[in-house]
């Protein structure tokens, strides 16, 4: 059977699985809330089976089904904006996957708990979210781990209830550090498509760049924060256009004793194609005039076969040495942040964070 067949048969046992498991999402699971979008089902990973997952770096992510959303929050907690945005999961029944800052934990300990009671999965994001964090020594590096741990699981009060999930600041990984972390059983995040909320745009931009980015890839983990007053704001209609678009929420927890391992096909995992640029043939005249919407369309690894980059910085790069190409274990989304950082925002800044 080719990769492909194999790729179709698990896709539709996750369709069917959904089909059984859509029905979670009905009113009578939200009181008060009879159009509360919800949360269509949950499962649970094996961190040791699948130690990093996420389209924007790696080769694999969440086996999802077609229109199937995970939302992700990072660098909180802060007041108020992390009380607004549990509010209004709360008012739609749905529940996501935080990320939390080691510092922000001991800060805000009072809202890492009530995420933790809300039914909200509880993950690290280092200590201190220095950036670039791939510039950290390992020892450091280590320490923004481990601190972070630490941090989150005090303010929680129960080490058992913090998820062994982690999500690279910046996304800035090292091949060294995502070993360190695999050591300790923790899978590591990435995301398959941002809302961009931290780069201070509208929160109808957040909306706008959310829903296109989803319409394209389908399905996928979501890529907020919940430090943002936009974010805020853009929450509640970004969740109706969920609801009315025909997409559904899935929660992802650990699995364990209480959480038996969700069974999905080792193709389920795979995102198709990611080597094979998508992007249609282009006329001169189209590379000149790419803008925002292009771009946000199309995959890092798509843009890298354009070579169309500016001259400035085609000639840093190959004055360093560097290849765009991605190492074997991730895809260049942590590169591409580096080329925006260096370069300005002319380019990749609608892409990636």
């Amino acid at each position: 059977m080719t990769c492909a067949l194999k790729r179709v048969f698990a896709m539709l046992a996750l369709s069917l699985a959904f089909a059984g498991a859509a029905n979670g999402a009905r009113a009578e699971d939200c009181p008060g809330h009879p159009d509360a979008l919800g949360t269509s089902r949950t499962i649970a990973v094996d961190p040791l089976e699948h130690i990093r997952i996420g389209g924007m770096n790696y080769a694999e992510t969440l086996p999802l089904a077609d229109k199937e959303v995970v939302l992700t929050l990072d660098d909180g907690p802060i007041a108020p904006y992390t009380n607004k945005i549990l509010d209004i999961l709360a008012s739609e029944c749905v529940h996501a996957t935080y990320f939390i800052v080691g510092e922000m934990a001991r800060a805000h300990p009072d809202l890492v708990r009530r995420a933790y009671r809300e039914g909200h999965t509880i993950a690290t994001h280092s200590m201190t979210h220095p950036y670039p964090f791939q510039r950290l020594a390992f020892d450091k590096a280590k320490a923004q781990v481990d601190d972070g741990i630490e941090a989150t699981a005090a303010a929680l009060g129960d080490p058992k209830e913090l998820s062994p999930f982690f999500r690279f600041p910046g996304f800035a990984r090292t091949d060294e550090v995502e070993d360190y972390v695999a050591s300790r059983g923790i899978m590591v995040w990435s995301a398959d498509f941002p809302a961009d909320d931290w780069m201070h745009i509208s929160d109808k931009e957040i909306i706008r760049r959310a829903l296109m980015r989803l319409e394209h890839k389908r399905k996928g983990i979501l890529l907020l924060h919940d430090i943002h007053p936009a974010t805020v704001q853009a929450l509640p209609v970004l969740l109706k256009e969920l609801k009315a678009r025909g997409y559904h929420i899935v929660h992802v927890v650990a699995a364990n004793a209480e959480h038996p391992k969700t069974e999905a096909a080792p193709e389920a995992w795979l995102i198709p194609d990611r080597h094979t640029p998508s992007m249609p043939a282009l006329a001169f005249g189209d590379v000149q005039n790419l803008n925002g919407d292009f771009l946000a369309r199309h995959q890092g690894a798509d843009l890298c076969s354009l070579h169309a980059m500016t001259a400035k910085a085609t000639i840093r790069t190959a004055a360093r040495g560097r290849k765009l190409a991605a190492p074997p274990r991730h895809f260049p989304a942590p590169r591409l942040a580096r080329m925006r950082y260096e370069h300005g925002d002319r380019w990749f800044t609608p892409i990636w964070n």
